[in-house]
């Protein structure tokens, strides 16, 4: 810490010392106003997607295309105390998605009920689309061809949806 010294004022008469604790040895000097501040990090929340077949509905309608949203450590635990889930583990990925899903096609709402009714290859897509959402590329990895040194990504696979 440093201490400050004690300085006459205008007046001639000295001000009291600032308490060591005051100002830190650490602490930056005062930023000129003219520094820019930094540009504002924006996180995407929310991504599109459209599935390989599409769930159809009651009525015959293919909803294709929809949006997923990142899933919190909530939408990953609330699914745990759901009974379909402690009697099915497999019933997880269903419930997980059905809460992180938050547009498909035309439908006014999205739930566990249409995740369950959806064609095994669009399920398996969501699951896919899950992990690399939610992975921040942790599973992707820079590598270079061995024989002609052009750089590419590879999908290293991961864990099973809900197991972060």
């Amino acid at each position: 810490m440093r201490r400050t010294a004690v300085r006459a004022a205008a007046g001639g008469e000295p001000q009291e010392a600032l308490p060591a604790t005051a100002v830190p040895e650490s602490a930056p000097a005062a930023v000129p106003a003219a520094v820019p501040a930094p540009a504002a990090y924006r996180l995407q929340t929310e991504f599109p997607f459209e599935l390989p077949r599409g769930y159809v509905d009651e009525a015959g309608t293919v909803h294709r295309e929809g949006v997923m949203r990142l899933a919190t450590a909530r939408d990953e635990l609330v699914p745990l105390r759901d009974i379909r889930v402690q009697e099915n583990p497999a019933y997880l990925s269903v419930v997980l998605l059905g809460r992180v899903i938050t547009r498909l096609g035309t439908l006014p709402l999205v739930h566990d009920g249409i995740v369950e009714n959806m064609f095994a290859s669009d399920l398996a897509f969501l699951q896919d689309f899950y992990r690399q959402v939610n992975a921040e590329g942790h599973t992707r990895a820079s590598v270079r061809c061995p024989h002609c040194s052009e750089p590419f990504e590879v999908e290293l696979g991961g864990s099973r949806l809900g197991e972060s």
